[in-house]
């Protein structure tokens, strides 16, 4: 009888255990991940590399010079002697017009012509007639053996014999004309390159009957490809920004990464306008020497306001800028310098949504100049027109200042403390900065914090963004999907 309840004693002391042990594990459980979820800094190494601040804008090719080769006589067209893409020299045959009617014309002005000339020797016999009998009658009048009227007649005769042959003459002069021009119409019916270059294009095909009458139909084109211009639309926001002579560079779709360097040649004053939105046209010239640009290609541009070449850079995360430019606690920031953190007080990108919870973008590393065209890529510190706060195409406030400006940074020594260091910084792109003093390679800046929530729930979704930059921008978003 004594046996079962030291059983159950046993039982129940052995059930305590185990919850006490549960209740142990759960909550060491629970600190450990505690402590696992801490935000962490996100530091990133101090590097050399480029930076670029740009305008961008949209751009179409086209051929520098061309001309469009017409008619200006009507006909049918009986031969083409090109096609699309041939190179042609100045004066070589392009196109033959069947022109029956202007060859008729021709030889039925000659033929007047001729008929004409027939009458000069008749006029001329007449003329000498009448000038003898006015000759004899002058005599008879002076020796009183001729009358007033006889002389009188003899006068008018010479004179009318005389006004006949001129007329005739000028009926010469004129009939010559007539065939002249007429054999000049004639001469149209084949058409010659006007210049050298290259046939781009071909209006009319053989078998097309000309009309003109009334203006000069055109029969092809003729384009001088080997220097081409394009042709940028820039928004009423940036024009004031852009300047004659400033560095420009541009991608094609099919290039990849390479980049043709030009500068501006002139800006057009008259906008277009379409939907209420104002566009200018600013035009620069490119080398096409390989042939490697073609008409109406599009061409992403990219006006080049200030660029610095193999210089320290930091993310514009790492820094802390203050308004004024009062040093370390001297405002507010202009931008926020880590997840959560006040927003820039610039216009973001249009449609561009905030970085996610826990991101910050990384250091802009060095850019490669790709394969250059015409011209020749910024110096190390070029420095263009200041962008207005606020405007252009995307930009931050102050973003594009090339003036030395101070920031704070907080460096990561080695032994794992925090210093907060005043740096000054020159150029200045979307996500990273120039820093000219106060920093060396190698040094490591706290650029954020990675947040522990959602490192945890969306970190491997945030390394695989493509380009890694804030707000689902990918690395083609900004000029060259470079900075």
């Amino acid at each position: 009888m004594s046996v079962k309840p030291r059983k159950k004693t046993r039982l129940y002391l052995i059930a305590s255990v185990v919850v006490v042990l549960a209740a142990g594990g759960f909550w060491y459980y629970q600190q450990s991940t505690s402590k696992k979820a801490e935000d962490k800094p996100l530091l990133v190494k101090v590097d050399m590399g480029s930076i670029e601040n740009t305008i961008a804008a949209a751009g179409t090719l086209k051929p520098r010079n061309y001309v469009d080769v017409g008619a200006q006589v009507s006909g049918q067209i009986k031969k083409l002697h090109v096609e699309i893409g041939d190179m042609v020299k100045e004066g070589q045959l392009l196109a033959e017009i069947d022109a029956q009617v202007q060859q008729t014309k021709v030889e039925g002005d000659r033929a007047a012509v001729e008929a004409l000339m027939a009458q000069v020797d008749g006029r001329k016999v007449a003329l000498q007639v009448a000038q003898v009998n006015a000759d004899r009658q002058t005599r008879l009048r002076d020796a009183n053996a001729a009358s007033q009227v006889d002389y009188d007649t003899a006068m008018n005769t010479l004179a009318s014999a005389k006004s006949s042959l001129d007329q005739l003459m000028k009926q010469i002069d004129q009939s010559q004309a007539t065939l002249k021009s007429d054999e000049q119409q004639l001469g149209y019916a084949n058409i010659y390159a006007p210049v050298s270059g290259t046939v781009v294009s071909i209006s009319l095909l053989e078998g097309t009957t000309l009309n003109a009458v009334q203006m000069a139909p055109t029969v092809l084109r003729i384009a001088d490809l080997s220097t081409m211009t394009v042709e940028a639309d820039i928004s009423e926001a940036d024009i004031s920004n852009i300047k004659p002579g400033m560095t420009v560079y541009f991608t094609t779709l099919g290039g990849g990464d390479r980049r043709w360097y030009s500068k501006v040649r002139q800006i057009w004053p008259t906008p277009n306008v379409t939907n209420n939105v104002v566009l200018y046209t600013g035009l620069f010239d490119v080398d096409n020497a390989d042939s490697s640009l073609y008409q109406e290609m599009t061409a992403q541009v990219y006006f080049v306001t200030a660029s610095a070449q193999n210089v320290i850079t930091v993310p514009v995360g790492a820094l802390k800028f203050n308004r004024g430019g009062r040093g370390p606690g001297g405002g507010a920031p202009q931008f926020a310098g880590a997840a959560g953190g006040p927003a820039a007080t610039g216009s973001a990108p249009a449609g561009a949504a905030g970085p996610p919870a826990g991101f910050t973008p990384q250091a802009a590393g060095g850019q490669g100049q790709g394969q250059n065209g015409a011209g020749a890529p910024p110096s190390r510190r070029g420095a263009g027109n200041g962008r207005p706060t606020g405007q252009g195409s995307g930009g931050f406030a102050g973003m594009a200042s090339t003036a030395p400006r101070p920031a704070t940074v907080v460096v990561m020594k080695n032994d794992g403390t925090r210093e907060e260091r005043q740096v000054m910084v020159g150029v200045q792109s979307r996500v990273a900065a120039e820093v000219i003093s106060g920093l060396s390679v190698g040094e490591e800046v706290v650029a954020g914090i990675i947040q522990a929530n959602a490192a945890a729930a969306g970190g491997n979704q945030q390394q695989n963004r493509p380009g890694g930059f804030p707000g689902g921008f990918p690395g083609g978003g900004f000029p060259g999907g470079r900075f």
